[in-house]
């Protein structure tokens, strides 16, 4: 795509550049390798569902993996029916630096970006 950024995959989740990168920095500082980005989604938050990042190095059974650049995502099959067709980004402005989704199958969400309704 003209911007850099990569088409959003329709069936699972999308890595941005920026997060790619994110997390290839934080796997450097860590000196682990393995280490995977999990996105899930939980009750809770002002709008109902709330998203929680974590860096870990190990799978569950109900996991899906989604790569780009050698980078991984991990997403539980549960977390994933709600975030089917999102792109994970990390952002780094004035206000600070976090990972956000941005999530077709959200019709609200609150102020901070971190919880959204379906």
């Amino acid at each position: 795509m003209p911007d850099g950024t990569q088409p959003r995959n329709a069936d699972g989740l999308t890595i941005s550049p920026s997060a790619a990168e994110r997390i290839a920095k934080l796997k450097q500082i860590e000196g682990n390798d393995a280490l995977m980005l999990r996105v899930s989604v939980s009750g809770g938050g002002c709008s109902g569902f709330q998203y929680g990042f974590t860096l870990e190095e190990s799978l569950n059974d109900d996991d899906r993996v989604f790569e780009s650049a050698g980078i991984r995502v991990v997403v539980d099959e549960i977390s994933l029916d709600l975030l089917n067709g999102s792109r994970v980004n990390f952002v780094d402005d004035l206000i600070g630096s976090f990972f956000s989704v941005d999530n077709p199958n959200a019709t609200s969400s609150c102020g901070c970006g971190t919880s959204f309704s379906i």
